[in-house]
């Protein structure tokens, strides 16, 4: 076996590992006295090891890293000094998995840390985004409340509270204009579980209420609706009715009136 067979075969690896048995190394220990490429590719095989284990394992001193280099490969003038026994090679071997060990724990470790950090960092991401979000509707809604109410074509129309809820009231916006009419429900107390409010244009003579609207979505907005246009409606009723609304007003819930 020549020189470059002897490098390829592997056994300088296992050598720098202390993987070998007595008669092994003395084997390599000759042929590194023997030829000066076996000397240089031990001295290699011996600067990748430590590059690894420095790169896996960054806490280790400067201190200890500077022993090991020296006795590795600036000792006897960069010439790695070769022993027929067991010697620094197997200590090496050893050496280099116990740091291996620990660099790719401690990496583990941290990268589960940071996976931690990463995942609460998205939770409470979601919970501002969807906090924005809904400021933002609620924004929205106010903007619009505001609008209709400073429109100066708006005529308002003030509901007073009736026999069923004498302490209620409300408004209705009617805008002529634009043809809209919204309605103000922050004066009706919070409808009962399986009851809504139906809002009618009423003409008086004679007496023909028409439903422009059922309030079963109030809770989601400012308190402000649209409801249908009416044109030329004498007044505005607001009663209790049934979830669905009702074909015409339950009177005995009538809730707020008013005249236009």
């Amino acid at each position: 076996m020549n020189t470059r067979e002897y490098i390829d075969s592997g056994i300088l690896e296992l050598y720098v590992f202390g993987r070998l048995s007595d008669e092994e190394n003395d084997e390599v220990h000759q042929m590194a006295e023997s030829s000066q490429e076996v000397r240089d590719e031990i001295i290699s095989i011996e600067k990748a090891v430590i590059n690894l284990s420095y790169s896996v394992a960054p806490y280790l001193s400067a201190e200890n890293y500077e022993k090991i280099r020296q006795q590795l490969i600036e000792k006897h003038s960069g010439v790695v000094e070769m022993k027929p026994k067991r010697g620094m090679s197997p200590w090496l071997g050893w050496a280099a998995a116990v740091i291996l060990m620990f660099g790719l724990g401690y990496q583990y470790y941290q990268y589960n840390e940071v996976t931690k950090e990463v995942q609460a960092v998205t939770k409470e991401r979601g919970k501002f985004e969807q906090m924005v979000a809904s400021l933002q509707v609620k924004n929205n809604e106010s903007e619009k409340a505001l609008s209709v109410i400073r429109d100066k074509f708006s005529k308002v129309v003030t509901l007073e509270g009736q026999a069923a809820a004498p302490e209620a009231y409300a408004k209705v916006y009617v805008n002529p204009n634009k043809k809209e009419i919204y309605v103000d429900i922050a004066g009706l107390p919070a409808a009962p579980e399986g009851k809504v409010y139906q809002v009618w244009a009423l003409k008086l003579d004679p007496l023909t209420p028409t439903s422009i609207g059922v309030l079963d979505n109030a809770s989601k907005t400012n308190g402000i609706l649209q409801v249908e246009n009416f044109d030329e409606a004498d007044a505005f009723g607001i009663t209790l009715e049934p979830a669905g609304g009702s074909a015409s007003p339950t009177m005995e819930q009538l809730y707020t009136l008013g005249k236009v």
